[in-house]
């Protein structure tokens, strides 16, 4: 029926435009295959409508007349009906009733509407359907020729009665009625509502049909497949996942990752929770508890009012949460506030209930009933997101003239100025407290949690969408016109234009309203503008005031720089003293701990546990703790690093000054001996020692004392690259000396045998021999580590805590040990010879003292390679200089120590008899 009067509209007017005529055939086309599609997707919920259309009135259709019935005999009980050329269908959702079940035994009646109870301050959102609507008819730059009108209806908040809305607004106000037709002069342009999810979508699928534009102004969650099935479908509002982000962003502000979510019994309810959690988990904040509370309030059953609270008081004294959102419809916060009153009438404040709350756009402040006297202190300091307004001073003027019987048509007021004041008309069947109704009581005299003066984020949406719709049909009406113009054709009437048509506009329709802001929708059919940061100040008289002090502009993505928060303003809850509050599964984990996380918690539990040794943590709730730059070490709280003190073995200290003195004195005394050597050469002790090596020896263990000082100080380029190969090469020589002396004694002792050939081996030039042969294997070594991998300055970082150890890299160990290696294999022959030499007559023989005095050598090194390798910092250098003074002095004591004594304190035994007489 829609597709033949559809065609029948375009192929008739022989003066339509061609261009649009084309787009609206496309539009056209779409829809209706779209329509198709719908009511197969729909087909169980069609069934409602069907029962609805057996309660519509019966018509006696003839063939010449069609006749409507005068009377309906279920009327609805609440409308504002204005005529017009134009209507405009609006669909609050002000008054709640209670019924009773219904049986579908009788007929409806009036029995349907028994109790009600009213969102008093919801009368807003019809005034400001109203006020705008009035607004335009006086503007004459917009629809000069036709004037609008509207018919409001309520939905009761009722899936029953939300369809017979909708019902009437279509078959009451729309021009075609199945095969007949009703009304004539009434043409619904479109429909502004609902404020809810469930409202909102229970009129899509019976608008939808019809192709008549359904603007909504309340905020909920919408998927982009949901959006594709429903084409007449716009929202003056951002879609309420962007609020979802502002919330994180919240969250993440405080610090708060440790909340509780209450939400709606629904699909909206579960579409928050489900979204919600994901963007937690993607940021690391947990909910603590979930609480579902019932979409619709049974006041009837106290039993499970009370369950609610007890599991409420529950989570909060178990948990430990301080932030809670909440999210719901309007009614959803007067639930909740009326749990916990009647569990606490006497309105003690519990500690376990001081809260930040964080409410979505669809929760408002509002008292219905009973509730009207009761306070909010419980929600003092919350912070809400509000759907952005403006201020309108004409539109409190407009709210200000409102008097009972100012308007006939305006069916809510009478009921609505009785709930509002407490009070009754004559014909009221219900007697209020307050008495008569006078007619002089004033709106601007009711607190704001009954009646706000000021237009709502809900109204100025609804303000917004009847401006859309009027500039919709300004558009369309000027293009046909001026086309008109050009040809000369007949005027146009506005009445002409159907519904449908509107979309081709309003989906790209930008305009400026009165309060001078740019209204536009995007790709989504989504009115932009953002969400505002509101916190809420309670007064003790029950009042409130709404403070500004962020806003989440409408962005897709929480990377971005959309959220705005002024902190500094916002007032806290009195329970936290002003002071922010925290919400955590547990404290904070100070510097010097890291998290741990708890066997089957939630990520966001964890115990504190101290950062392992050599690590730090600088900030609260680190995950991981880490190590200090190189340079520095943990302190001993482990929540810093302190620098490193460069060790090395230097001249100050008293180590260093120890064994550099005793060195000296080392070299001192082995001086004196070369000295008192030298003087008394031609002495018979000295000259049967053989001089030569002698004096060799003596000079080589002065240079090894002296050498224990290129040990000492702060090691550089220069004395990395000396000490050892230095060391190691005078070394070799003392010990090479100590071997040709040994090997001396031996061959002079076997060449004076009778017929011994070993007489010419004796002589200066086998010791010199002896002693350059082995001193030159040594000094290729050192050669060649100087030439592969020669020692260089060094800093260890790390095998002392707090210090970093200046020491030289001796670039090849292998080379280094290879180096102690010979020598000690030089010292083991010294000994072998010596030990076998030691029987052979005294007065020539120093193996003895030799042995002695190798075996301390070998004890000295052999004792210094497990030292050496369990040392570090200044102690393994003071091990080596130990060795080194220590071994140096063995073999200056056990060899010389006889001779000096002979030569200074007993001169008369140094004489060829003495050292040629044998003993008995």
């Amino acid at each position: 029926m829609l597709k033949v009067r559809l065609q029948s509209f375009l192929l008739g007017s022989e003066y339509a435009d061609s261009e649009y005529l084309a787009k609206s055939q496309e539009v056209a086309l779409d829809m209706t295959q779209e329509s198709l599609q719908l009511k197969r997707s729909f087909a169980a919920r069609m069934l409602w409508l069907m029962v609805f259309l057996l309660l519509l009135p019966q018509s006696a259709c003839k063939t010449e007349t069609v006749k409507c019935p005068a009377i309906d005999p279920f009327p609805i009980p609440h409308e504002w009906y204005q005529p017009g050329g134009l209507l405009i269908g609006g669909m609050t959702s002000q008054i709640i009733y209670t019924s009773d079940e219904l049986l579908f035994r009788e007929h409806p009646s009036q029995k349907l509407f028994e109790i009600s109870d009213w969102v008093i301050k919801f009368y807003q959102h019809a005034l400001a359907l109203a006020y705008t609507i009035n607004e335009i008819n006086k503007n004459p730059n917009i629809l000069t020729n036709v004037t609008l009108g509207f018919h409001i209806l309520d939905s009761y908040s009722n899936p029953g009665m939300t369809y017979r809305g909708t019902l009437d607004l279509l078959f009451k106000s729309h021009r075609f009625v199945a095969n007949y037709k009703c009304d004539t002069q009434k043409n619904l342009m479109a429909v502004i509502g609902g404020l809810g999810f469930d409202t909102s979508f229970l009129m899509t699928e019976s608008l939808g049909l019809y192709k008549i534009p359904q603007l909504t102004y309340g905020s909920f969650a919408l998927e982009d497949k949901e959006m594709a099935q429903f084409q007449s479908f716009y929202r003056m509002v951002p879609n309420e996942a962007h609020q979802y982000s502002g919330i994180v962003h919240l969250l993440r502000h405080f610090r708060w990752t440790w909340v509780g979510l209450f939400a709606a019994d629904d699909d909206s309810g579960e579409k928050f929770l489900q979204t919600l959690e994901a963007l937690f988990s993607q940021h690391g904040i947990c909910s603590a508890f979930t609480l579902r509370l019932p979409a619709q309030a049974h006041w009837d059953d106290l039993d499970g009012i009370m369950d609610i609270f007890s599991i409420i008081h529950i989570f909060f004294k178990d948990y430990g949460t301080n932030v809670c959102i909440i999210n719901g419809e309007s009614l959803t916060l007067a639930w909740l506030r009326a749990c916990i009153t009647l569990q606490n009438p006497g309105n003690v404040e519990m500690p376990s209930f001081v809260k930040v709350w964080i409410m979505t756009t669809q929760i408002d402040f509002l008292a219905t009933g009973i509730q009207r006297n009761w306070g909010f202190q419980l929600f003092q300091g919350a912070i809400s997101f509000t759907i952005h307004t403006k201020e309108l001073p004409e539109f409190e003027k407009f709210i200000q003239s409102i008097k009972p019987g100012w308007n006939k048509g305006d069916g809510f007021l009478k009921d609505f100025w009785a709930q509002a004041f407490d009070c009754s008309f004559p014909d009221d069947m219900t007697v209020h407290d307050s008495g008569m109704c006078s007619g002089d009581e004033r709106i601007d005299s009711l607190p704001r949690q009954l009646f706000e003066m000021g237009m709502t984020g809900h109204s100025y949406s609804i303000y917004n969408a009847v401006y859309a719709v009027a500039h919709a049909l300004h558009a369309i009406y000027s293009t046909r016109s001026k086309h008109r113009a050009m040809v000369g054709s007949r005027r146009l009437d506005l009445e002409d234009i159907q519904p449908w048509q509107l979309h081709l506009i309003l989906k790209s329709i930008s305009f400026n309203n009165s309060a001078a802001e740019t209204m536009s929708f995007n790709g989504k059919k989504e009115m932009g503008g953002g969400f505002e940061i509101m916190n809420m100040i309670i007064f003790p008289n029950t009042s409130f005031q709404r403070v500004k002090v962020g806003r989440m502009e409408d962005l897709n993505a929480l990377q971005g720089n959309g959220f705005t928060l002024n902190e500094d303003i916002i007032v806290w809850h009195r329970g936290f003293n002003q002071v922010r509050p925290v919400s955590v599964c547990n404290e904070h984990c100070h510097p010097g701990q890291q998290k741990k996380k708890k066997e089957g918690g939630k990520f966001c539990c964890y115990d504190c546990v101290q950062c392992p040794e050599g690590k730090i943590s600088k900030q609260n709730d680190m995950v991981d703790c880490f190590k200090c730059p190189e340079d520095q070490y943990p302190n001993n709280y482990r929540d810093g690093c302190i620098p490193k003190s460069r060790n090395f073995l230097s001249y100050e200290e008293p180590l260093g000054i120890s064994l550099a003195s005793v060195a000296l004195a080392f070299s001192l005394i082995t001086a004196l001996v070369l000295g008192t050597f030298i003087k008394h050469k031609d002495t018979p002790i000295v000259k049967a020692n053989n001089r030569g090596l002698t004096y060799t020896l003596l000079v080589s263990l002065l240079l090894c004392f002296l050498s224990s000082l290129l040990f000492l100080g702060q090691p550089g380029k220069v004395t990395c690259l000396l000490r050892q190969p230095t060391f190691g090469t005078i070394f070799s020589v003392a010990v090479s000396c100590v071997l040709a002396k040994t090997i001396t004694v031996v061959l002079v002792f076997l060449a004076t045998k009778p017929g011994s050939r070993l007489m010419k081996w004796v002589g200066k030039g086998l010791g010199q021999a002896i002693v350059l042969s082995c001193s030159l294997i040594q000094a290729s070594i050192c050669i060649g580590w100087l030439g592969t991998s020669p020692p260089f300055p060094d800093l260890d970082m790390h095998s002392v805590a707090g210090e970093i150890i200046v020491q030289c890299n001796e670039g090849s160990v292998a080379m280094f040990y290879c180096v102690l290696g010979y020598m000690g294999f030089l010292a083991i022959i010294s000994f072998i010879v010596a030990f076998l030499a030691r029987k052979l007559p005294d007065s020539f023989n120093e193996a003895k003292f030799i042995t002695f005095s190798i075996l301390a050598f070998c004890s000295v090194w052999l004792s210094f390679v497990p030292t050496y390798l369990s040392s570090r910092g200044k102690q393994m250098v003071a091990v080596e200089i130990f060795s080194i003074l220590a071994s140096s002095a063995g073999l200056l004591g056990c060899i010389f120590s006889p001779k000096y004594y002979i030569i200074v304190f007993r001169p008369e035994l140094n004489s060829r008899d003495q050292l040629i007489r044998t003993k008995n």
